[in-house]
């Protein structure tokens, strides 16, 4: 009886590593789409639709913290993308829209060196 129990706890948790490898998977996904955003832009907003679809999964769980982190990333850079579209017309707007990317690239790099590393984000 002990036997089958600890079978069930093994499997379980072999279930549960899996699901978190799938997990940390789709969040790398999510950055390879947002890099990508660069290129393709229209990959920016599949990634955050990945985000979304995927989002009651991750709650709960470490990668939950990139999650928040990705989803921010694009809505703060539509913002700021916006605000650079309408200041264009005064030349301030290439500053803006060239801060941005620059703010974009980072927060991908620097969340995809923490999900390679196991760590959270706002750690």
């Amino acid at each position: 009886m002990s036997q089958n129990k600890e079978l069930q706890g093994r499997s379980a948790s072999a279930i549960e590593a899996k699901e978190g490898q799938g997990l940390e998977t789709i969040t790398t996904v999510v950055y390879v789409l947002q890099a990508l955003s660069f290129v393709i832009g229209l990959s920016f907003i599949a990634a955050v639709i990945v985000n979304y679809v995927k989002q009651s999964e991750v709650e709960g769980t470490w990668l939950e913290s990139h999650f928040l982190w990705q989803i921010r990333t694009f809505w703060y850079s539509v913002l700021w993308s916006i605000i650079g579209f309408v200041l264009v017309f005064v030349l301030v707007g290439y500053l803006v829209l060239l801060a941005d990317a620059i703010w974009v690239l980072y927060r991908i790099i620097k969340g995809w060196m923490n999900l390679s590393e196991g760590k959270a984000m706002y750690t």
